[in-house]
């Protein structure tokens, strides 16, 4: 038997005994990622009805709101299975668990170059990916991403590489200053973002964010919304400069791969990618602490309260 982490109600989490899986892939769980804007919408019990089918993860196990095992950024070592993947490290979209049995195509092997310590990171930076994509971003652009948390420093990340462009970080926590600069952006407070951007990007998943984006487009811009916000209604500014500069408002989900690339990309083939994105050792500053997995139900809902938490390392 294996052990896996289950929320079982909006402040409680325990580990139980589960089955590893049914797969001819088996892994010893080394490392995982706690995905705090995604999972303390589901620790809260705030997965909204009609998307409970969607919202589902792979091997997750019960149903929202509780009792539910839920995650899905574990790193490990196989332990057995095909030739070509037995004792390589590997990534799977899979709950917080200590030992998995999947089937090879869930397991990708982690490139060259990349520690497990830092794979963690791979379905942020997938989602990251996947925006830059549905933002359009081409080089010489002005860009700003309003929220600095995981997704959203990731995807200023991929922007400032491109030639030409000039990307800020936009964030109400000042110490986030640091880490734009590591990644090649500029940082700006909200009350301080520049005007006619090319493109913007909200992933602070609030309202003030939202309208902090809206401002900052120039004219005919797009504003991607990469933010979740669960069940929560939010208002959006559509008066003021909205229509006058005739702004394009959409939306970016990673269940979806962008209609121009899907018919040349898998699910699959983008995971590799981000993988491989993942080799540059300044990604480590988003790994903002590290819990031993026998003490996870102890302050994991404590994790997800942490308004400075980016992405938070389970240890095995």
């Amino acid at each position: 038997m294996a052990r896996a982490l289950w929320l079982t109600g909006p402040e409680a989490a325990e580990l139980r005994e589960t089955p590893p899986g049914e797969g001819e892939v088996e892994i010893r769980t080394l490392f995982s990622g706690i995905s705090r804007g995604t999972e303390a919408l589901v620790a809260s019990g705030r997965v909204p009805g009609s998307e409970r089918e969607r919202m589902r993860c792979p091997h997750q196990e019960g149903d929202f709101p509780f009792p539910v095992k839920y995650g899905y950024a574990a790193v490990g070592e196989v332990v057995a299975g095909p030739a070509d993947l037995r004792e390589r490290m590997v990534f799977v979209l899979h709950p917080h668990q200590d030992r998995l049995a999947v089937e090879p195509a869930m397991a990708v092997a982690l490139p060259e170059g990349v520690p497990p310590e830092r794979a963690i990171l791979a379905a942020n930076m997938e989602t990251a990916l996947n925006v830059v994509w549905d933002a359009g971003v081409a080089p010489g652009d002005r860009v700003a991403v309003v929220g600095a948390g995981v997704v959203g420093a990731l995807v200023g990340y991929l922007a400032a590489r491109m030639p030409g462009t000039e990307v800020w970080l936009v964030d109400v926590k000042p110490e986030r200053a640091a880490l734009a600069e590591g990644f090649g952006c500029r940082f700006a407070e909200p009350g301080a973002v520049p005007a006619e951007c090319d493109v913007v990007v909200h992933a602070s998943a609030s309202a003030e964010g939202l309208a902090v984006a809206i401002a900052a487009a120039g004219l005919e811009a797009r504003v991607v919304e990469a933010s979740w916000y669960g069940e929560g209604v939010v208002p959006v500014p559509l008066g003021g400069v909205f229509h006058s500069r005739r702004l394009h408002l959409v939306s970016s989900q990673v269940g979806r791969l962008p209609p121009e690339r899907a018919v040349r990309w898998s699910h699959r083939r983008r995971l590799g990618m981000a993988l491989s994105l993942l080799a540059e050792p300044a990604l480590e500053a988003l790994v903002s602490g590290e819990t031993s997995f026998d003490a996870l139900p102890e302050v994991y809902h404590a994790i997800l309260a942490d308004p400075a938490t980016l992405c938070h390392r389970v240890r095995y």
